[in-house]
């Protein structure tokens, strides 16, 4: 539809046919046989008359309920505008990948391209329009439940690359197309530092921090056309973001030049009223649509007010218009007034759903996601010969995919012991659960938050020691353990923070009384965000990190545990000591007293150590590389003359295992006009260096790199003395030192 068609069509809009436009809603009642007076619109306040002019929905899919869905609405649809349905695919539809945190310790762009790609292509035949992702909120902090959401972690500049590649992704080069859908940013803005890593949380920060750390990956993704950005919960400078104007117009707008879709978070613009800031339902919807908000989600508050404000004059109709015009020209670059249910189709869902294609593709993607932390005199790879024991409560559990693969199957998925199983032979397996999970009052806990019945107390003690000594027994006939363990995959996510980052206690006497045996432990960690391992870190001899690992999962851990793969993840979050560390991360700001002789004046803890027990940009592999000579072009960049400084280091793999190896560049800007951190990543590569093999790396150093937000909030470079850094994580590194002049 041309532009002038658009026009004409808002212009042919009643008031509260504009109004539905910018109301979102789920599609259950268009599903369900419920009167709209005790189904779930009563629930909502929303008079049956708005219902069939809302223009968006939430969290239906599937070809079959989309096109229903459609019809349905548009059956009673004066102007026939069709819906656009949106729905939350974090990490795939039915092919289930690594979560986000995962997927971006890969260090591999391709990787989580393909992931997205995938995804898009399974959900759009599925009728999703508009995709709730990617999350570029920087996360410091382990403590809060969505770390698990973000792909660039604790990283700017991570963050800034991966946003750019996911909504290259999701949105391809026509968003009309199939396997592309419209990307949506969030949650804008600076979510991610949510204060003492609680959701919902208020978020405090002076500008120049928020624009140097917070703002950029927004930003990127803006830069690759994302077409929608949705508001965070938080607040920002003590007004919630999604009624801060500020956020929205000055900086989104007029800074930033989006011209996209603005969608409020679930129920956020009524929230804002708990906030205590909007008096009421109709204060909070002024608000909202003056700060630029274009669609309300889940809530009757534009759907019950806006039309009151009009009436009375409060509001200018023109505000409404355009947000009604870019909800609409979305909808026309989706091509959904030619076509309706969009890429929705029946047929093709049967073919590319779990397609042999997307399994045997995530498997290999998986892979590259794992992190090895620790590989004690080379326990792994595990010799085929040795007689293996599988025992935890992630060994034969379907529950691998994490808290937002809601549109995955049980069935779908395999667990290590089927995966064990196809590798050696049923009659060659010695498994034990262990243990639980999760104790019945830390499993209640987790149940009453969710508003579901309650385990009773019962036989547990009696249970646990079962499985505890079924764990030994199998054990001992054993070469090497193999210990599945980790936290519940419904105490990471949305709603899930939590103070203590640990194993839960039942796994921590598991993994004790096996210790007892005095064989070769091999840790398989489960979980969605760092953890704590003081007190297990010493009682195993390997821990390969894999997070919550997807649909293909088990299947890629035996290829890395085997040795078929070769581990090359590389941590995007540091794993704090202790709890009471967070937030931790690389590239904190010296002090006046930095803790260089553990003093007691300076700046340290007197019962923990301040740095992580695994740093920013840590992962082993099974080869064995060493770095050296690190060299310089010149020591001197020129300001202002596009100059370069190519700096070069040279690996050698020492070992006989072909080896991918992410290799990282630091700069640290030694003196400015305000306090930088000790060390920022600024380029990173990741290189296949064949068993025996060395190569020169080569990276080039510009003054863009060297800018940074100054006291006056301009965004520049400063003359000085610079360190760079290259190595194999943020901590072991190799130096130079150069000057801008």
């Amino acid at each position: 539809m041309i532009k002038s068609k658009l026009v004409n069509l808002l212009n042919e809009m009643t008031l509260d046919e504009k109004i539905g436009q910018l109301v979102q809603i789920s599609g259950n009642f268009f599903l369900e046989e419920d009167n709209v007076q005790t189904g779930p619109i009563s629930n909502l306040g929303m008079c049956e008359n708005m219902i069939y002019k809302v223009g968006s929905i939430l969290n239906i899919v599937g070809a079959k309920n989309v096109i229903t869905v459609q019809n349905k609405y548009l059956e009673k649809s004066r102007l026939k505008i069709p819906l656009m349905f949106m729905a939350d695919i974090i990490n795939g539809y039915k092919t289930v990948f690594p979560i986000p945190l995962a997927q971006g310790c890969s260090w591999n762009t391709e990787v989580v391209k393909r992931c997205a790609q995938i995804s898009m292509k399974e959900a759009t035949i599925a009728g999703v329009n508009v995709n709730f992702y990617p999350m570029v909120d920087l996360v410091r902090d382990a403590r809060w439940g969505r770390v698990m959401e973000s792909t660039g972690g604790e990283d700017t500049y991570l963050n800034e690359i991966y946003a750019k590649v996911l909504v290259n992704a999701i949105q391809g080069d026509d968003i009309s197309q199939e396997g592309n859908c419209a990307a949506c940013i969030k949650h804008f803005a600076a979510y991610g530092a949510v204060e003492s890593g609680r959701e919902y949380n208020k978020v405090d920060m002076s500008e120049r921090e928020l624009r140097q750390y917070y703002m950029s990956a927004y930003k990127a993704g803006i830069e690759e056309k994302a077409k929608m950005i949705m508001t965070s919960f938080n607040i920002v400078d003590g007004i919630p973001a999604t009624i801060n104007k500020w956020l929205l117009r000055e900086i989104l707008r007029a800074e930033y030049g989006f011209d996209g879709v603005v969608i409020s978070d679930y129920s956020a613009i009524q929230e804002t009223i708990a906030h205590g800031i909007s008096i009421d339902k109709k204060d909070a919807a002024l608000r909202a649509i003056n700060a630029g908000v274009d669609i309300d989600m889940q809530t009757n508050v534009y759907s019950n007010f806006l039309k009151e404000l009009v009436k009375e004059k409060v509001l200018d109709i023109s505000l409404i218009d355009e947000a009604v015009y870019r909800v609409l020209k979305l909808k026309n670059e989706l091509k959904l007034f030619e076509n309706p249910y969009g890429n929705a189709n029946i047929e093709k869902e049967k073919k590319i759903l779990l397609s042999n294609e997307n399994l045997e593709e995530a498997r290999k993607l998986t892979s590259e996601t794992f992190v090895l932390l620790k590989n004690k005199q080379n326990v792994l790879p595990i010799n085929k010969n040795q007689k293996i024991a599988l025992i935890g409560p992630y060994a034969d559990n379907f529950a691998i995919t994490g808290e937002w693969s809601m549109f995955s199957e049980r069935e779908n998925i395999v667990t290590i012991k089927q995966a064990l199983e196809e590798r050696i032979g049923k009659e060659n397996i010695l498994y034990a659960k262990g243990s639980n999970m999760l104790t019945t009052k830390e499993m209640n806990y987790i149940l009453k938050a969710d508003g579901k019945e309650l385990l009773k107390n019962g036989e547990e003690l009696k249970t646990q020691k079962k499985y505890l000594d079924e764990a030994m027994v199998v054990a001992k006939k054993a070469d090497i353990i193999v210990l599945a363990v980790g936290e519940h995959y419904k105490q990471s996510g949305e709603g899930n923070a939590r103070v203590s980052l640990r194993i839960p206690k039942l796994q921590q006497k598991l993994i004790n009384t096996l210790r007892t045996l005095n064989k070769p432990i091999v840790m398989v960690l489960f979980n969605g965000r760092p953890l704590v391992l003081e007190g297990i870190e010493n009682k195993v001899d390997a821990i390969l990190e894999v997070w919550f690992p997807g649909t293909e999962g088990a299947r890629a851990i035996w290829d890395v545990l085997f040795g078929d793969e070769n581990p090359s993840g590389k941590l995007n979050m540091c794993f704090p000591e202790h709890e009471g560390q967070c937030p931790i991360y690389y590239n904190q700001y010296n002090t006046g007293r930095p803790n260089i002789n553990n003093l007691r004046f300076e700046s340290r803890y007197q019962d923990a150590s301040i740095y992580p027990k695994y740093p920013f940009g840590f992962g082993l592999s099974y080869s064995k590389l060493e770095y050296r000579d690190l060299k310089l072009s010149s020591t001197i960049l020129h300001k202002g003359k596009n100059d370069k400084i190519t700096v070069s280091v040279t690996i050698e793999n020492c070992s006989n295992v072909d080896a991918k190896e992410t290799v990282q560049l630091y700069i640290q800007d030694l003196f400015g006009s305000v306090v930088r951190p000790i060390k920022e990543l600024k380029a990173f590569k990741k290189v296949l260096i064949k068993a025996k093999g060395k190569t020169k790396i080569e990276f080039e150093i510009t003054e863009e790199m060297l800018k940074f937000w100054n006291r006056d909030l301009q965004y520049i470079s400063e003359e000085g003395e610079f360190k760079v850094y290259i190595g194999c994580n943020c901590r072991d590194c190799l130096e130079g030192k150069f000057e801008l002049i």
